[in-house]
């Protein structure tokens, strides 16, 4: 193994309740058991980075101030748990819907592995030897695509898209999981 290990964790519908585009810092919720599953990851030695799709912003609903400011009151809540998260990233743009500089198709926007090169590089991170945990079949490709085992939650949009998702894709998953907390107590047991 050349890197770390790492689980890159989905934001909306993983770590905090799905709202639909959180435009409001009251609606920002974490769910239950995703502190305590991010502290496992923490003891366990993984790095936990966030790769999230925030196409609020190239459709105007909010800007990247806001983004940052929901990042960093998520790490503070975390933070109060003795859970860290290691790094941030966001693709903040949206190929068809987007405004100005930000309406174009990108290498970060999830499926693509933009964000988790990115990471890899700036972290020394295997991707080999990673997960992804997310609420998406966009989640469970973009872990596909960058050869990492990919594992769905079904909180958020999750049981909707495992109902969704083909037999092929069903097949290709590592794990389907309660939550945040069950996922990182599966990744932890299958060191």
């Amino acid at each position: 193994m050349a890197g770390k290990r790492a689980v890159f964790l989905d934001r909306d519908g993983t770590i905090i309740k799905e709202v639909e585009y959180l435009r409001n810092m009251d609606d920002l919720d974490l769910i239950k058991g995703a502190a305590r599953g991010i502290r496992l990851l923490n003891q366990h030695g993984f790095r936990v980075v966030v790769v999230t799709n925030q196409s609020g912003v190239a459709r105007g609903f909010f800007d990247e101030n806001f983004v940052a400011e929901v990042h960093r009151e998520i790490t503070r809540r975390l933070d109060s748990r003795g859970a860290k998260v290691d790094r941030w990233y966001y693709c903040p743009h949206h190929p068809t819907e987007g405004k100005g500089r930000y309406l174009r198709d990108c290498s970060c926007r999830k499926p693509a592995t933009g964000m988790l090169e990115k990471a890899a590089r700036d972290l020394d991170i295997d991707l080999a030897f990673s997960y992804v945990v997310g609420d998406s079949e966009r989640d469970m490709l973009l872990a596909l695509n960058a050869g990492s085992v990919p594992v769905l939650v079904k909180t958020g949009y999750g049981r909707r898209s495992l109902t969704a998702m083909s037999e092929d894709m069903l097949q290709r998953l590592g794990y389907v999981a309660a939550d945040l907390l069950d996922a990182c107590g599966w990744i932890c047991g299958s060191l």
